[in-house]
């Protein structure tokens, strides 16, 4: 059966899979990213996972993969196969398009940021497939987006397009990373949540998902933290959205996971912000935490008719 691999690197894990030419999932694997001993043994746990995934598809389903697509975090040179820079993951520069081609005998070998990778992924077979504009944006440790645009997502000059996380919504807010004060992600990421609420309530270690179970038993601090965040994240899109104009807006991430919660207020505060903008349909993601293996997958898929095309 042919089939290409398909990795997600995130900061603490990987996601893999052997996905088949429909899209379907012919195995799934996780393994730690091994990042405590540094770069290189990051490198080499994808490069070795990669291997492993080959070796499985051999044995199982008779045939090797015929390619292999890989979603990495940080900046991304696409075309070029580079892993330029992830704080998360300590590297710099590394050649992954290369290296695991090599390591998987001359397979050809797909790299995307793993947002826009996810982002592809809803777009064709997700919450997002009947739109021709959508707008991805996962809510997790930070806030990131993917700009869909007819089946393929938009990657800009320079490869940064979407990184709506520091569109500044209060400039008088917390310091962000990226050197700005007020950034959405300082306000409305789950991380950002998260130690809101653990102020909040006392505990160091409450997180998101307390907080979120606190709104719902009607906790008056716990919706004073949530309405922060949804009234930023709420500021925040529509400047997205006065920008883009996306039939859709998927929602995804950790945050996404208090359904209603979210989305009930986050919807109603977009409205009241909204002007002249088209109010876009605000929808949740629908492939959870596989988006990002399968969009990995269809990167490798499109690799390969790329290539038959050419």
């Amino acid at each position: 059966m042919k089939h290409v691999i398909a990795l997600d690197v995130g900061g603490t894990g990987m996601k893999a899979a052997l996905v088949g030419a429909d899209g379907t999932l012919l195995h799934e694997a996780r393994r730690a990213t091994d990042r405590k001993r540094g770069a290189d043994a990051v490198v080499e746990s994808i490069l070795s996972f990669a291997a492993d995934l080959r070796a499985y598809g051999e044995e199982h389903f008779g045939e090797s993969a015929v390619a292999a697509g890989v979603a990495v975090p940080g900046i991304v040179d696409a075309d070029n196969g580079i892993a330029v820079y992830a704080a998360n993951l300590g590297w710099r520069d590394v050649p992954m398009r290369q290296l695991l081609g090599e390591r998987l005998g001359g397979l050809p070998v797909a790299l995307g940021h793993d947002v826009r990778t996810g982002g592809l992924a809803e777009g064709r077979i997700g919450a997002g497939k009947d739109a021709d504009r959508f707008l991805f944006v996962p809510l997790g440790t930070g806030i990131a987006g993917a700009i869909g645009i007819a089946g393929t997502i938009e990657a800009g000059a320079h490869g940064y397009a979407g990184e709506i996380g520091h569109i500044v919504v209060r400039p008088d807010g917390p310091d962000c990373g990226c050197g700005q004060r007020g950034c959405l992600e300082t306000l409305a990421s789950a991380a950002a949540v998260s130690r809101a609420w653990a102020a909040a309530s006392g505990d160091p270690e409450a997180d998101a998902a307390d907080c979120a179970k606190a709104v719902e038993s009607g906790d008056p601090a716990a919706e004073a933290v949530w309405r922060d965040a949804v009234d930023a994240l709420a500021a925040g899109l529509v400047t997205a959205l006065t920008l883009l104009d996306p039939s859709t807006l998927i929602i995804g991430g950790g945050l996404a996971e208090a359904g209603e919660t979210l989305f009930t207020p986050l919807r109603a505060a977009v409205e009241e912000r909204v002007t002249f903008q088209k109010l876009p349909h605000i929808v949740p993601a629908a492939l959870g935490d596989t988006a990002g293996c399968l969009g990995a997958g269809l990167l490798a898929w499109d690799l390969l008719s790329t290539e038959v095309s050419a």
